[in-house]
């Protein structure tokens, strides 16, 4: 606060009142700044005002905040966009039982919106990863039905098309998969996102078990995407699954340098470290980067990131560390069960 250089004289010269003047002045700034350096902290520190929008909340891995403010606002105003928020916000928190009914309110709210068709068969998608082959089967046809009105009504979202064209290529054709209908997407995408494009038709071959022409496809994606990091860990994937772990090691170390195109690429990264036991130091400095930047991603749940960061610790044996991670997960959304679990192993 910038002060006149200008003196206030009291009106009163006794020295007595003076004195009293100025203690009964010293308390009032005392107080004032007291009241400021609380309402800065606040402003500067407090989630609530920092993400104020159910969205910037998820962005921003606040799951616990984004479902109460959702919730409240349900209430009041049960909007297509406030369903699909909603269940989002399960989704990040792989609550896909309790999702589901608020994608399906908001595609019958909103029967004609793309994202919300796209959101309800990705949840759709997880929760018949999940059951038994019977219901997976009725699952997997609402998977397909809801990725095709989502094209339908999106004609030109990729990730609308990436999502169908993985679904072709995974399921069986008595579900309506088929490499011909996921080189088709490939075709549409070429336009729209060039480096998915080369992905899907790295996932067909790979798929085909032509492993040069995957490996080909998938560097063609990093050269379309700039050099992309999610292109880098999407060739790190690859390395992995043809049992090449020298070379996904090294693909992501250079997603350590690799423009963010995608931010959670970085999750991605340390992910595929941790399930495979290789290089934890680089999947902690992966991490570690992703949980201070400025702008997190919703694909991305920082808690999750959390969570691994704790996992990752907890194999280095240190302990009291992991569990600093497990409970800034657990502080944004109290219900993941992964965090919960990693807690209680290091703390026992």
């Amino acid at each position: 606060m910038q002060w006149s250089g200008t003196a206030v004289q009291p009106r009163h010269s006794s020295p007595g009142v003076k004195r009293s003047e100025d203690s009964a002045l010293q308390t009032a700034l005392g107080a004032l700044t007291s009241f400021l350096i609380t309402a800065l902290s606040l402003l500067s520190f407090s989630p609530a005002l920092a993400a104020q929008t159910a969205q910037d909340l998820l962005a921003a891995g606040r799951v616990d905040q984004a479902i109460e403010t959702l919730q409240q606002q349900l209430r009041t105003a049960p909007t297509p966009e406030a369903y699909n928020l909603l269940c989002r916000a399960y989704f990040e928190l792989d609550a896909w039982d309790a999702g589901i009914p608020a994608c399906e309110k908001a595609v019958a709210l909103a029967p004609t919106n793309g994202l919300d068709h796209l959101w309800l068969g990705r949840i759709y998608g997880e929760k018949a990863d999940r059951v038994s082959f019977l219901r997976a089967a009725g699952l997997a046809k609402k998977v397909r039905a809801e990725f095709e009105r989502a094209v339908e009504f999106a004609p030109d979202s990729w990730q609308a098309r990436t999502d169908l064209a993985e679904f072709y290529l995974e399921a069986p054709s008595i579900f309506g998969g088929g490499e011909d209908k996921a080189r088709l997407q490939a075709a549409y995408l070429a336009p729209l996102n060039p480096a998915m494009a080369h992905w899907v038709s790295g996932r067909i071959a790979e798929k085909n078990k032509d492993l040069t022409t995957a490996e080909h496809e998938y560097r063609a994606a990093i050269d379309a995407s700039h050099n992309g990091a999610r292109a880098w860990v999407n060739l790190a994937g690859f390395y992995r699954h043809a049992i090449r772990f020298a070379d996904m090691e090294q693909a992501l170390r250079t997603v350590e340098s690799s423009p963010l195109d995608r931010p959670g690429a970085l999750v991605d990264g340390a992910t595929l470290l941790l399930r495979t036991g290789r290089e934890y130091p680089l999947a902690i400095r992966l991490l570690r980067r992703y949980v201070a930047l400025s702008a997190t991603v919703e694909d991305a749940p920082v808690f999750k990131a959390h969570c691994l960061l704790g996992e990752l610790i907890e194999k280095q044996g240190d302990r009291p560390a992991a569990a600093e991670e497990f409970r800034a997960a657990l502080a944004m959304a109290h219900s993941y069960r992964p965090a919960q679990d990693g807690l209680k192993r290091v703390t026992q």
